[in-house]
């Protein structure tokens, strides 16, 4: 059997491969609410084959929205907006399905990628952002709202909410979104955290405000249920955080049973020196299995399926996410399945598709019509 397509368990839900669909954001929603187009969006990557798919970084309160167009699980209409798309999904695919649970902190209040990315001014229809400090990504940029002990308690709350509003949804996980600067990214580097109280200054300070959101979600959510968290494994500028600062706070999540670490970086600040790369973080994601022993997800310019294969097959991570990748080539994990040997699950109408020299690919033979 292709280590790639082989089966794995996270608590109780069975992945039949260990190829994951990463979050990607779509920056498509109106008021947090999902539309027509995360129905497409989602739909699609449900019948790609994968043995999991993970919805889109969904902000727990408005504030925590990257774009005005980010998804959302923050109250009545973003949950029911979600669950229309989850059960039109549900009806034709089987595929586990988890959402990344974030907060944008001081990223917030940006414009969609294809519209600049840029932070919104205030006079044009922008908010304040939240961070553990007052201090800007960018030079000129209006600061955020170094968050006091009201607005942490705040925060805290709407994690634990929407992970409570993940369940009734029938999630079957939830992915913290720790990495890429984002508010618990933020409290965890020295570059974006300058406080001076019990959540600032040293490692143990800075890891308590996201430690304290894992325990909020953990205890929110069902317990045979997994919940993982996205770090970025370093900053990629000196005096930032780092991997050897990331094992620690792997090994504080793990005491606290965190199901899996999905091994990103960077994302802090622009000043970040990233030296990429076919696999340029796996070996954060090789470490930190082989000194924690966490299940470890690998990301990052993972393209073809050897690559894939080989990451498994040689203990470096238990599982690839794939991106951009997947967008492009919808049927990626059908195709590495065709090439590695392997089989995935497909809905009969497709049953049919295979070239005859795959013709395996879906542990089916179907005939033409009479």
């Amino acid at each position: 059997m292709s280590a790639l397509f082989s089966p794995f368990a996270l608590r109780s839900v069975q992945l039949p491969n260990r190829i994951v669909v990463s979050p990607m954001c779509q920056y498509s929603a109106v008021d947090g609410q999902a539309q027509p187009w995360h129905l497409m969006h989602l739909g699609q990557l449900a019948l790609s084959g994968a043995g999991m798919l993970c919805i889109e970084a969904t902000a727990v309160e408005s504030e925590g929205r990257i774009t005005p167009g980010d998804l959302g699980l923050w109250n009545d209409a973003t949950e029911a907006a979600l669950g229309g798309v989850l059960e039109s999904v549900r009806r034709y695919s089987a595929m586990p399905v988890i959402v990344q649970l974030g907060h944008a902190g001081r990223k917030a209040s940006s414009r969609e990628p294809w519209n600049g990315g840029q932070q919104i001014p205030l006079d044009d229809g922008g908010w304040l952002a939240h961070a553990p400090s007052a201090v800007p990504i960018r030079d000129g940029e209006t600061a955020p709202l170094a968050l006091d002990a009201a607005g942490l308690q705040r925060i805290r709350d709407a994690f634990a909410a929407s992970a409570r509003r993940a369940a009734r949804l029938g999630l079957d996980g939830i992915e913290l979104h720790a990495a890429h600067g984002y508010l618990l990214h933020a409290f965890l580097s020295p570059i974006a955290n300058r406080r001076d109280d019990a959540y600032g200054g040293s490692l143990e300070n800075r890891m308590r405000f996201p430690l304290e959101v894992f325990d909020a979600v953990r205890a929110a959510f069902p317990d045979d249920k997994p919940v993982g968290v996205r770090v970025s494994a370093t900053d990629w500028i000196d005096g930032g955080w780092d991997i050897e600062q990331t094992l620690v706070f792997v090994r504080q999540l793990q005491a606290r049973g965190v199901d899996w670490i999905d091994a990103s970086s960077g994302g802090i600040s622009p000043a970040q020196k990233i030296t990429l790369g076919p696999g340029y973080q796996v070996p954060f994601a090789q470490r930190i299995r082989e000194e924690t022993g966490v299940t470890t997800i690998a990301v990052g310019l993972i393209t073809e399926p050897s690559q894939a294969q080989a990451i498994i097959a040689s203990g470096q991570a238990d599982l690839v996410a794939i991106a951009r990748g997947i967008i492009f080539d919808a049927r990626w994990p059908w195709h590495a399945a065709a090439e590695l040997g392997g089989q995935v699950t497909a809905p009969p109408q497709y049953w049919r598709s295979p070239p005859r020299e795959h013709a395996d690919v879906f542990g089916k033979t179907v005939l033409g019509m009479r």
